[in-house]
């Protein structure tokens, strides 16, 4: 009877641990190779890094989008300005001009 004893105290014993080093085993697991995982959290920093530059980007052609419409503000029009645009929309040119229109976002 003793012996029996033993051996039921050593399984629940076993039991026990087994049930701590799989509850370990999971959040390890999780920890690296889940949603939340710190390889997910690396992914979100080197996306937010691009997301940034990407912002960036966009900010400064914003910027010059706002600097040629500002340009065009009826109180006071560019005169380059309304020419390029006559030009570029309407195609209007003197029969011995070439007309050579860079995408140069610094206007």
């Amino acid at each position: 009877m003793k012996r029996v004893g033993k051996i039921s105290r050593h399984l629940s014993q076993a039991w026990l641990a087994g049930v701590w080093i799989f509850l370990v085993a999971y959040f390890a697991y999780h920890a690296f190779q889940g949603d939340n995982s710190l390889a997910a959290l690396k992914r979100l920093e080197a996306q937010q890094v691009e997301l940034a530059a990407l912002a960036s980007d966009v900010g400064a052609v914003r910027a010059a989008l706002e600097l040629r419409t500002s340009r065009l503000n009826n109180r006071s029009i560019d005169p380059d300005m309304l020419e390029e645009q006559v030009r570029q929309r309407l195609g209007f040119t003197h029969p011995d001009e070439v007309v050579v229109f860079l995408s140069d976002a610094s206007h």
